[in-house]
């Protein structure tokens, strides 16, 4: 009975880790990738997925179903996976109205969830060497150029649906470049959000099931193509591959700055439509006091999410040397 409540107590966890990396993906400039690295799960979650291979499918098709479960961590993905999902569909519509309406305050809270994941990643690196400072500086840079990219406009088809989805769902493992961006720079986050949020009210037709099923498919390509090489990554090159990652994280604070507005051009569209310009904290009508106090509650909760995740992994790593 007791191993069954530890098990049924985990799946909750993970259900829980899963519902903050859904939430992180909804915003543009924030990354699943990063919550899971706070929470500690992340290079089981990217060993997880890359373990889904011929080897796997093989065993599920000769009924040898146990051995391919365990083979992929099966209950961990299935608490994660239901708990994104829970997340981006259960939580769309509030952050959507909170971007709308108190985007300052979101964003800061965000920045300082960032900085703490960045201080956080960069622990992790053993001995620091010039090539760790280039590759934190070229991958900032990389990623201060893709949130200044240009929104695209597509046309939403399952086709387009599923191509963005393949590229989206790489930057949304990555820790430091959202997901949820990448699909805004292809003209694909509204469109996409919108049927999100049709979906648990049942405000969705054919066609919509249709391209969520296709954008869904997308992202089952990629994650299993991209979690190949960053698994190949941080097994032989650890400490490189981190460094590259808390360049992305600082680097996307840019597309968070909270200080930002609409330009004059598109102030009267509609918010998926406007565009921001940055601005100075004196420039905008956000209350830096409260700015500052939500950055300051930011680096905190991700400390205690750290604290958390790190008593989480350890447990989990002893109940697998156990058995």
């Amino acid at each position: 009975m007791s191993n069954n409540s530890s098990g049924f107590s985990g799946d909750a966890i993970n259900w829980l880790r899963g519902l903050c990396m859904g939430a992180a993906d909804i915003i543009p400039g924030v990354s699943g990738g990063t919550v899971a690295l706070i929470l500690g799960h992340y290079e089981r979650l990217v060993t997880a997925i890359a373990k889904i291979d011929v080897s796997f499918v093989r065993q599920m098709l000769t009924g040898n179903w146990a051995a391919g479960l365990n083979q992929i961590d099966a209950r961990f993905l299935i608490g994660l996976g239901s708990g994104i999902a829970t997340g981006i569909i259960g939580l769309a519509s509030l952050i959507h109205y909170l971007l709308v309406h108190q985007q300052a305050y979101v964003f800061s809270l965000f920045v300082g969830m960032i900085l703490a994941s960045s201080y956080l990643v960069a622990k992790r690196l053993g001995k620091w060497t010039v090539t760790h400072v280039v590759l934190i500086l070229v991958g900032a840079v990389i990623a201060w150029l893709i949130c200044r990219l240009t929104p695209m406009q597509s046309p939403l088809n399952p086709l387009t649906a599923f191509l963005s989805a393949v590229v989206a769902i790489c930057a949304m493992i990555l820790p430091g470049i959202s997901g949820a961006f990448v699909l805004l720079v292809l003209g694909m986050y509204h469109p996409i959000t919108e049927l999100l949020r049709g979906l648990p009210k049942g405000q969705i037709d054919l066609t919509g099931l249709v391209i969520l099923t296709t954008f869904v498919l997308g992202c089952l390509v990629g994650l299993l193509s991209f979690s190949r090489l960053l698994r190949w990554l941080l097994a032989k090159r650890h400490d490189d591959t981190m460094a590259v990652l808390v360049g992305l994280m600082l680097g996307s604070i840019y597309k968070i700055w909270p200080f930002q507005r609409p330009t004059a051009a598109t102030a009267e569209l509609p918010f998926k439509e406007q565009e921001f310009e940055m601005l100075w904290p004196g420039e905008s009508s956000a209350s830096g006091m409260l700015v500052l106090g939500l950055l300051v509650a930011g680096v905190i909760i991700t400390l205690l999410m750290e604290s958390v995740g790190t008593r989480l992994s350890a447990g989990h790593a002893q109940v697998a040397e156990d058995h």
